[in-house]
């Protein structure tokens, strides 16, 4: 009887200590005003790690007569914390709304730190971000933000979007107008960007980084599409998934890396030549992008999701 009472009390110590919430971020973010009204903290650049503590977006947030419009909340619920402070620095006015603007988790497990804040804040995503989730995908997320940050994310919990906003759909909040683009596969097939035209600004979410390579799970060609849809948008502020925001050189310089490595991997798979033998070639045209982070880290993934696409594509 001892033994098992000494074991159940172990074994309680280790869900608390499981359960036990992580201490802040360490390190002071301070959000950029990019247009008026219009704030962006810039996260590292490296991936999810126990000295970023897990964040690595860019998370932001809009002021408007009937409150605050957040925009990718980070990566965990410290993340979401962090951001909070940074708009109560700004503002006091209450949280409203989120857009999360993809299903990986890097820019939205912050919803937590928002709906415990805001319950009434309306959390918006894509349908198909809000499925996949609530099937699983937001746990996975969850579990790998806990193994990357080695506990530093410890507390966080899923707490997903709400409502489902697809292509063309246009939320008015507080006298501004949110207006969706979701033209398919970009950087995945759950990607929405938000185009605010009275700021003449666009929220790219992964679909394009700045100084940040990215890993791609949806196409090629329909993130190249995507990005072309942004050019002709009439924005002039873009702000990307991680990365400085920027003008319109922001989905400029992405679109052109997505260009050249699936079209020189393209030729190359028409020519007979197997992915590994196509890097040597692609290399010297990729100059431009090669010290931004994560360019060695992703490229060999991207060859062999490009070639994956242009080998599709043959039989389309």
């Amino acid at each position: 009887m001892h033994r098992i009472l000494i074991v159940l009390i172990a074994l309680l110590a280790g869900q608390a200590l499981a359960e036990a919430k992580a201490p802040p971020l360490r390190q002071s973010y301070v959000p950029q005003e990019v247009a008026p009204g219009t704030y962006v903290i810039h996260g590292p650049r490296a991936l999810p790690n126990p000295e970023n503590q897990g964040f690595m977006n860019n998370p932001a947030f809009i002021l408007t007569p009937a409150g605050v419009v957040v925009i990718d909340p980070g990566g965990t619920v410290q993340a979401g914390e962090m951001v909070l402070a940074q708009i109560r620095s700004v503002t006091e006015r209450p949280v409203i709304a989120v857009f999360d603007t993809h299903v990986h988790g890097d820019h939205w497990l912050g919803n937590q730190a928002i709906a415990e804040a805001f319950p009434e804040a309306v959390r918006y995503a894509h349908p198909r971000a809000i499925e996949r989730i609530e099937a699983g995908e937001g746990a996975e997320w969850l579990d790998l933000m806990m193994r990357l940050t080695e506990g530093a994310s410890a507390g966080t919990r899923v707490v997903p979007p709400q409502r489902p906003l697809d292509e063309g759909e246009v939320v008015e909040l507080g006298g501004l107008h949110f207006q969706v683009l979701h033209g398919g596969k970009a950087h995945t097939d759950t990607d929405i960007m938000i185009l605010v035209p009275e700021k003449r600004l666009i929220f790219l979410g992964d679909n394009a980084g700045n100084g940040r390579v990215l890993r791609l799970q949806g196409s090629f060609r329909g993130n190249i599409a995507e990005l072309e849809r942004a050019l002709g948008s009439g924005a002039e502020v873009f702000v990307p998934g991680h990365g400085p925001t920027g003008g319109r050189e922001v989905a400029v310089q992405y679109r052109d890396l997505l260009k050249t490595l699936y079209e020189t991997v393209q030729a190359g798979y028409e020519e007979g030549k197997a992915d590994f033998e196509i890097r040597p070639r692609l290399l010297p045209k990729l100059t431009a992008w090669q010290d931004w982070s994560g360019f060695e880290h992703e490229l060999g993934g991207l060859i062999s999701a490009a070639y994956l696409e242009a080998e599709a594509a043959d039989f389309e």
